[in-house]
């Protein structure tokens, strides 16, 4: 699934080609995992004011200057395999793309295999292109997300009092996402390694020093991964083609029965929600 970091690559891969772009038609394939939301048509006119992230979700302001229609734009979700990216030349639609958005400086597709991903029209509020949804699907889909991991805000203070009290293991209070954003089954895998910790440790009786080593861990290996263009283990591309390079730096993630390469010890697996969790014994305490 893509996480924060291959969102965010695919952000940085869009956003210049498309900021101030007009939208001359919008195409749509098989059904996403929700509807538009609004018909197709009304989109049309309008220019695209930015491409902005929160949390997984790629949030996409209109200009709606001109228009009789609310103020709003389009909240994107890659679900499961998504990814975005720009037709050549006159290429029709392949069998997994869903969604076409074309404006007057190229046609963005979202090509979507599993079809777990969503483009949904959100309304918002008239202050400005960069104001976030305010009602509907799209405000609620952002209404429960945690703090950005990049917010200065976020430290082990902040996230042990975002734990406190809860009973499950602390991976699996990673990737509920209420607490902090963004850290997906491979990212919480390894920032668990780095800061020490057993993925099957209880989340709220992680201890202050503990919070802060996970929190900077959590820093460390999104950032690493976002300089290393995300990771890729089947299909992630950003809109140029490219691929993501983390998983070649991967401490644990998909390492099951290889040599950590901290202790030399085994790397291990278990599934946590039916997800893998990857970790070294030798490494990560409780």
């Amino acid at each position: 699934m893509p996480e924060l970091p291959e969102v965010e690559v695919t952000r940085l891969s869009v956003v210049e080609r498309l900021r101030g772009a007009r939208i001359a038609s919008v195409t749509l394939g098989k059904p996403l995992r929700w509807p538009l939301g609004c018909k197709p048509e009304t989109l049309i006119g309008r220019r695209v004011a930015d491409v902005l992230r929160r949390g997984k979700y790629l949030w996409m302001p209109l200009d709606d200057a001109g228009s009789i229609a609310p103020a709003g734009g389009l909240l994107l979700h890659l679900g499961m395999s998504g990814s975005l990216g720009f037709a050549e030349g006159d290429a029709a639609p392949g069998p997994w793309q869903h969604f076409e958005l074309a404006t007057d400086r190229g046609r963005l597709r979202l090509t979507d295999p599993r079809r777990f991903g969503a483009v949904v029209w959100g309304d918002r509020a008239a202050d400005g292109p960069g104001s976030w949804p305010s009602t509907g699907r799209a405000a609620a889909l952002l209404a429960t997300l945690g703090i950005e991991p990049f917010d200065p805000a976020f430290d082990g203070a902040w996230l042990r009092a975002r734990l406190r009290g809860r009973r499950v293991p602390i991976k699996q209070a990673l990737l509920a996402g209420d607490a902090v954003v963004g850290v997906g089954n491979i990212y919480a895998s390894e920032a668990l390694f780095e800061a020490g910790i057993d993925p099957r440790a209880e989340a709220g009786r992680i201890g202050p020093l503990r919070c802060e080593r996970l929190a900077a861990a959590i820093r460390a290996v999104l950032g690493r991964a976002l300089r290393a263009g995300g990771t890729t283990l089947r299909d992630f591309r950003d809109a140029h083609g490219m691929n993501g390079a983390f998983q070649h730096e991967a401490q644990v993630y998909d390492r099951e029965g290889q040599r950590c390469r901290r202790c030399g010890g085994v790397v291990r697996r278990l599934l946590q929600g039916q997800r893998s969790t990857y970790f070294c014994p030798g490494c990560q305490f409780r």
